[in-house]
């Protein structure tokens, strides 16, 4: 891997700019967000920045994206200000959202037109670990395009899956991934609404359960976190809840596609959902606690 690979990471949000910084470790980064803070924090860690996603992918050996849904996907791509077009034949697109499997046939399609092959990678680890190259990553492309792909996802990949030779397959992959995560963190609320309702001490029953046989990461993970969802500030926010919105949504329309019943995910769904409509939706994940109990029990 050398400085002459050149990454354009459009997006650099709570998980784009620490991967982008990652990147530029060994790589040319190049870095366009719509958020004039997040491009001055981008130049500050040495990331060239430009005024529009169309400058900042032009000549780029790879494009990562990371996009909300299907339609965002699209719309950066093919827009009216898309990148497909100045993209050159022989580049990569890297797919690092989970958007579901409906939208890759016609992106793979379309991308097919400029000569540019599209690497589904759904990738998990939040912003800390993308920043210390630490994500789990979930292939799906050609050996080709993977070969293409990988002094970028090699950088930012401690664990790289590849599900498979078609686009899609990290897609599908992510939706069984994503089903088990928003479960754990609904379970992991749940429980330790129990524990206080039941006049345990929170911390003492987390560190408890974490080094039994009911621990997860997920309950690792965002367990302190929960028990910070009732501070005046809330818990910082590292996953917004409305992702398990839109993640869940997805897992229970590939269910459904699959005629498969999931009453445990749709449950956890509808407590997501629950919390979008309390107003939480651009709180942490954690803090769907508080739709399991809205308020801490004070002893």
């Amino acid at each position: 891997m050398t400085s002459n690979y050149t990454v354009t990471v459009l997006g650099l949000g709570a998980m784009g700019l620490p991967m982008a910084t990652r990147l530029a470790s060994q790589l040319t980064v190049h870095g366009f967000d719509i958020a004039e803070p997040r491009l001055e924090l981008a130049r500050e860690a040495g990331i060239a920045t430009f005024g529009t996603a169309r400058e900042a992918a032009k000549g780029a050996d790879a494009v990562l994206l990371a996009v909300r849904n299907g339609e965002q996907l699209n719309d950066v791509l093919f827009g009216e200000n898309g990148v497909a077009s100045v993209l050159e034949p022989g580049a990569v697109v890297i797919l690092g959202s989970t958007v579901g499997t409906d939208a890759i046939p016609a992106t793979v399609a379309k991308l097919a037109e400029y000569g540019v092959d599209l690497v589904d990678a759904p990738l998990s680890g939040g912003p800390k670990r993308a920043g210390e190259g630490d994500l789990l990553i979930v292939v799906g492309a050609s050996p080709e395009a993977r070969e293409k792909a990988a002094p970028a996802l090699d950088l930012l990949a401690s664990t790289l899956t590849v599900v498979g030779d078609n686009p899609g397959d990290g897609q599908a992959l992510k939706t069984v991934n994503q089903l088990l995560c928003g479960v754990h963190i609904a379970a992991a609320a749940e429980a330790l609404a129990l524990a206080d309702a039941l006049g345990l001490d929170q911390a003492k029953t987390l560190a408890a359960l974490e080094a039994g046989a009911a621990g997860s990461f997920m309950l690792s993970n965002r367990g302190p976190r929960i028990l910070e969802a009732y501070d005046e500030e809330g818990a910082e926010v590292l996953s917004r809840l409305d992702i398990f919105v839109k993640d869940m949504g997805i897992v229970g329309k590939a269910t459904r596609a699959a005629g498969l019943a999931a009453p445990v995910a749709a449950a956890a769904e509808q407590l997501y959902l629950l919390g979008q409509a309390q107003g939480l939706a651009a709180a942490d994940d954690s803090a769907v606690i508080k739709v399991v109990a809205p308020a801490k029990r004070t002893n």
